[in-house]
């Protein structure tokens, strides 16, 4: 069987979105048919009976638009304040868009220290899998306003493998600017190829990776290897898909050949710890 016919039989999922996907580049201003298209499917995942939590960035983007603010801004303290107005009011959207497909929705905001305690990893992760267990889609982010990892790390593609790990996701999909991972910069490289399959994560391949970042967005295709490390080593598949149609959602589980599939390789002596605090995910 193709390996990508596979996928239809995922039942656990976590979908990550990034800022610059959620917001019109030219205004700043929420993308509101792109967000009710990505409810409207998760909801039609969870009909068909699949779990899914969706990792949604976009707090500090929304919250400095809201703000009138011409750019993101460069101060820790900004950012966070940002977070703390945006967060609210991007939350607000995603409840209200879920309950119109009759689904309901929970915030649930994570710090990377979390991840290094065993006691509250435990918690998160018991929060998750209970909202799991009663139907309810859990909507991650960072929390920015009290911590600064997310700001620094990547746009939340390491959060998303991390909670991948934390409810035993079975998928990873990321949706960004990009149809899958290249063999260089295709905005640069006219012979650039996109990669359908990847089954290791190696030095050629680290050396591909080019960061890419916007004016809403901080993640770069280096954090999505780094992602797809932590991902495929604790036991599940991980995509990279464009968001310009959120369509390949649906191609996704009707195993098309879409984005980048980074196929599982769980590890024995997996420990997302390592991953955190020793940056493993970098190491070969």
């Amino acid at each position: 069987m193709n390996v990508r016919e596979t996928l239809k039989d995922k039942k656990r999922i976590v979908i990550k979105i990034g800022s610059s996907s959620l917001i019109h580049g030219e205004t700043g201003d929420i993308d509101y048919l792109k967000l009710e298209k990505l409810v409207r499917i998760i909801s039609d995942l969870k009909n068909q009976g699949k779990d899914v939590v969706l990792v949604s960035s976009g707090a500090i983007g929304v919250g400095f638009k809201t703000l009138g603010l011409p750019k993101k801004p460069e101060t820790v303290t900004m950012k966070q304040v940002c977070s703390a107005l945006g967060q609210g009011r991007l939350l607000m959207i995603y409840q209200k868009l879920f309950m119109e497909y009759a689904h309901l929705s929970a915030q649930v905001l994570l710090t990377f220290d979390v991840i290094t305690s065993d006691e509250r990893r435990i918690n998160a992760q018991n929060t998750l899998n209970e909202l799991l267990k009663l139907g309810i889609i859990p909507v991650v982010n960072e929390n920015d306003t009290v911590a600064t990892e997310e700001i620094e790390f990547g746009d939340n593609d390491t959060l998303s493998a991390i909670v991948s790990t934390l409810i035993g996701a079975d998928l990873l999909i990321i949706l960004t600017d990009i149809d899958g991972f290249y063999t260089d910069d295709p905005r640069n490289n006219p012979d650039a190829v996109r990669l359908s399959v990847i089954e290791r994560i190696d030095d050629k391949l680290l050396g591909m990776a080019k960061g890419a970042v916007t004016t809403y967005g901080t993640g770069g295709m280096s954090t999505k290897l780094a992602a797809a490390r932590i991902a495929t080593d604790s036991g599940a598949d991980m995509m990279i898909c464009d968001t310009k149609d959120l369509n390949v959602l649906v191609d996704i589980f009707e195993g098309k050949d879409v984005g980048t599939l980074f196929l599982s390789h769980e590890q024995d002596d997996f420990d997302v710890t390592d991953y955190i605090v020793h940056k493993k995910y970098m190491e070969q």
